[in-house]
């Protein structure tokens, strides 16, 4: 700085170097950048693909979001007052009286809920949930153009989680139903509904695996499992593929903090259309019936039994004078074919026979003692002993669901072979008997009543009168225990 100072002239030279080496410097940059916007331009032919896509995804969603309506629901729900510590105090009656005396009476309070639904006939007829519209009082159906209806049930299914309700309309838009067993891993999928309240929202994900079971959302499972965002209040939505069609009704997400974390589940279209069609033509469902218990095969199993592989279903128990024993099925044969399908476990084997129609013969094939045997079984309707029964009792059992404790039920649920009664299978948030029973409890008495099946079960309970107390036995986690149901 010193000598640049002490000589002017050399200052000056040294100054317009600078500027020139700037000039250069900065010039270079600015051709680099050029340069390199125009490599990372993108090209005609890629903005056409990707406006192509757009558009479709858009026209997909136009043409299904007419479709899925909001479903509101009411319910009224009995809680008991705490009880005062003072409430059977004599002074206490006798300066408040028949008032002082109702303070601990059960008070009613409206609970609402928010779920979606399809509207797959145009009279009128919408696929949900049961679990977004069961033990309603009210329903209100919104549609997307913000049309109101009063929604009723015409049947609900607890044992896949679906309800048909019909609103008052007619020349409704409806959702077309697709093959939901040529859904392929990979496949792109929309997911609609009203998450939070949210009317007619999407998202977009693909086909993560077919055929989930032993989720615990239901009796009979073979989800759909996908990444698609599916969020509370979507449950009873349309899961739709790129032509538009509905392939799944949206049920349950599997989450730990509650919120979505890429994990869906949504009923199949084939599923969901006979269980559809059977309570809209019945009023119920009905399902086909083997009369056998069955079992999965573990790797000791498939030594023990001589098997090729662990695909199939091992035959644990026969229903004496039940379809399989008629057909000459027993007891250790391995089921690896069914109506010509290969049977993959026993939750598809359990599905395919309850899909199967009454009075229909089919073909079944077995290994016995390592060889193939193949009999024609003739399908029966599933008993109602069986079937998940859900009565209306004005009691103390109001809004109890059991079922018959069957050999395969007393194998999943570690319950010993002395056991017996039913099983308590679901109960209504707004059931008396809600805190006190719990869901597997095992009743195997009555007011010492002994429980053997269902026909005792309803017979028993039946026979209580509103205001009763009710003494009951019942097998949970291991070991018996009388419990009492007061009434209020």
């Amino acid at each position: 700085m010193i000598f640049m100072k002490s000589n002017p002239v050399l200052a000056a030279v040294f100054t317009i170097i600078g500027l020139v080496v700037g000039l250069t410097i900065s010039s270079a940059f600015t051709l680099h950048q050029n340069s390199y916007a125009e490599d990372a331009k993108i090209s005609k032919e890629a903005l056409d693909v990707l406006s192509k896509t757009n558009q479709a995804m858009s026209e997909v969603v136009a043409a299904v979001k007419p479709s899925v309506v909001n479903i509101s629901s009411v319910k009224t729900v009995k809680a008991a007052e705490r009880q005062a510590p003072f409430l059977n105090d004599p002074f206490f009656k006798r300066f408040f009286g028949d008032e002082f005396r109702n303070y601990d009476k059960p008070r009613e309070h409206k609970r609402s809920g928010l779920g979606s639904g399809v509207i797959v006939d145009k009279s009128g007829y919408i696929l949900t949930n049961n679990h977004v519209i069961r033990g309603a009082d009210e329903i209100k159906v919104t549609l997307s153009d913000k049309r109101e209806f009063k929604g009723t049930v015409i049947g609900t299914d607890q044992r896949t989680d679906l309800a048909v309700i019909k609103i008052d309309s007619d020349n409704l838009p409806v959702l077309q139903l697709g093959d939901s067993d040529s859904l392929k891993i990979g496949e792109t999928v929309l997911a609609i509904g009203n998450p939070f309240g949210l009317s007619q929202t999407v998202t977009t994900g693909i086909v993560s695996a077919t055929g989930r079971a032993n989720v615990g959302i239901a009796d009979y499972e073979d989800f759909i499992q996908t990444d698609a965002a599916i969020n509370p209040g979507n449950s009873g939505g349309a899961l739709v593929n790129i032509r538009g069609e509905l392939i799944g009704i949206n049920t349950a997400i599997f989450s730990t903090s509650g919120g979505y974390q890429g994990i869906g589940f949504a009923i199949p279209s084939t599923m969901a259309k006979d269980v559809m069609e059977s309570l809209i033509k019945k009023g119920k469902v009905v399902r086909g019936w083997l009369g056998l218990s069955i079992q999965p095969l573990t790797n000791d199993l498939v030594k023990q039994f001589n098997l090729s592989n662990d695909t199939g279903a091992l035959v644990g128990d026969v229903i004496e004078d039940g379809p399989a024993e008629k057909a000459g099925i027993q007891r250790g044969d391995v089921i690896i074919e069914f109506n010509g399908r290969k049977v993959k476990d026993v939750t598809h084997l359990r599905n395919m026979v309850a899909d199967s129609d009454p009075g229909k013969e089919t073909t079944v094939k077995i290994s016995r003692d390592g060889k193939i045997k193949t009999v024609e079984v003739n399908i029966a309707e599933m008993p109602s002993e069986i079937q998940v029964q859900s009565q209306l009792f004005e009691n103390q059992f109001r809004g109890i669901s059991v079922q018959s404790l069957t050999p395969q039920l007393k194998d999943s649920l570690n319950i010993p072979k002395r056991i017996t009664g039913v099983v308590i299978t679901d109960m209504d948030d707004d059931s008396p008997a809600e805190g006190t029973l719990m869901k597997n409890d095992v009743i195997m008495e009555i007011n010492r009543k002994r429980i053997s099946g269902i026909k005792d079960y309803e017979e028993a309970v039946s026979g209580i009168l509103k205001d009763e107390n009710i003494l009951i036995l019942v097998f949970r986690k291991g070991s018996t225990l009388y419990i009492t149901l007061s009434a209020k």
